[in-house]
């Protein structure tokens, strides 16, 4: 479904630099390229759960804009269902339904004419994307509030249409960034319950959080990540085994601590 080779996305930030100084005495900045995301390798298979664990600042939405075709990659290889991305990136994206952490949504809109709008975008057919919405609102059980404006709905319905502008088209690929963070445990578990599903029809889901034990009872597979580089990886129980731990939490932070000073929030 998804192969990764060797990805790495560099940015040009600017420092103090420790050796100048202006006529005030305060120290003048240089530029410095560092990498957000440095060579990262990794597969997903149909039906199956990834997930993305790291503090903020990790790398991780830097990761999920270039594998959902927002950022362009430094270098490294993105396929996507037999679609490699430096040779048909469009074929690529029209596979994903991609939720990022600041999804604006259109207040005055209701969440069926979101979905209207969105379904027209993908080129569908309007019959297909009634057909596609009616679906949708028994899935994310949207019925109570299909019609009402977006800005009259609570944060997990906002969430939840959020989710559902990711469905009009029935990807292969959802790629979600903290879908669940700042939402209540009932909405949580709904939003949890959807990936489950689509995993169950066969669909691949990645996505990113710093919820460890989230991210334990949901996944097929984790890759922790830190400072832009993964540094563990495989099943939970494969995890635990291997660093003879019972909390992924834990092995993330010795895993993290051995590689420098943490910043987990």
């Amino acid at each position: 479904m998804i192969e990764v080779k060797n990805l790495c996305k560099s940015f040009i930030r600017e420092i103090k630099d420790d050796s100048k100084k202006n006529k005030k005495g305060k120290l003048r900045t240089k530029k410095e390229e560092f990498l957000a995301v440095n060579n990262i390798s990794f597969n997903a298979k149909e039906g199956e759960i990834i997930g993305i664990l790291g503090p903020n600042g990790a790398g991780k939405t830097t990761l999920l804009r270039m594998l959902g075709g927002i950022l362009t990659p430094t270098s490294g290889y993105i396929k996507i269902a037999n679609h490699d991305y430096s040779e048909d990136k469009n074929a690529a994206k029209k596979e994903i339904g991609y939720l990022s952490g600041n999804t604006k949504l259109y207040n005055r809109l209701s969440p069926r004419e979101l979905l209207s709008t969105f379904g027209t975008l993908y080129d569908m057919e309007k019959d297909e994307i009634e057909k596609s919405i009616e679906k949708i609102i028994e899935v994310m059980d949207m019925s109570s509030f299909i019609d009402n404006r977006i800005e009259h709905l609570s944060t997990g319905q906002m969430q939840r249409t959020s989710i559902s502008r990711c469905l009009i088209h029935s990807p292969k690929l959802y790629i979600f960034d903290e879908p669940t963070s700042g939402l209540d445990v009932i909405s949580s578990k709904s939003i949890i319950d959807f990936m489950k599903n689509e995993r169950d029809n066969g669909k691949t889901v990645l996505y990113s959080t710093h919820y460890m034990e989230e991210a334990e009872i949901l996944c097929d597979r984790i890759y922790m990540i830190y400072k832009g580089e993964f540094i563990a990886g495989g099943t939970c129980e494969e995890l635990k085994n291997k660093y003879n731990s019972n909390s992924l939490r834990e092995i993330f932070l010795n895993l993290a601590s051995e590689r420098g000073d943490i910043n987990e929030d």
